[in-house]
């Protein structure tokens, strides 16, 4: 019996985990807290980028109705024309 209480009281067990536990207290959170940094830095990244490649689209969207409202106006002069001549050619015809 007295076997075993000197191997509990010396503490052996606890003496070699003590300190690579303290380590992996404080390095493991510090660890995870970079990583998590890191992955919202380039999370953050990629939502930047795509507010560009949206804002971009977006303009490209605006340019493409202008340039319909011009080629709806310019198609309607046309129309018009073309009834003016077909009208000249149903006269003289």
């Amino acid at each position: 019996m007295t076997n075993a209480t000197t191997t509990l009281a010396s503490g052996s067990g606890y003496s070699a985990f003590t300190p690579i536990g303290i380590l992996l207290a404080i390095f493991v959170p510090i660890c995870a807290a970079i990583a998590v940094a890191v992955w919202g830095y380039y999370r953050l990244q990629r939502h930047r980028a795509d507010a560009v490649a949206m804002a971009s689209y977006r303009k490209l969207a605006e340019e493409a109705v202008a340039n319909m409202s011009d080629l709806r106006s310019e198609m309607s002069k046309l129309a018009e024309h073309v009834a003016a001549v077909e009208q000249l050619m149903r006269d003289v015809g």
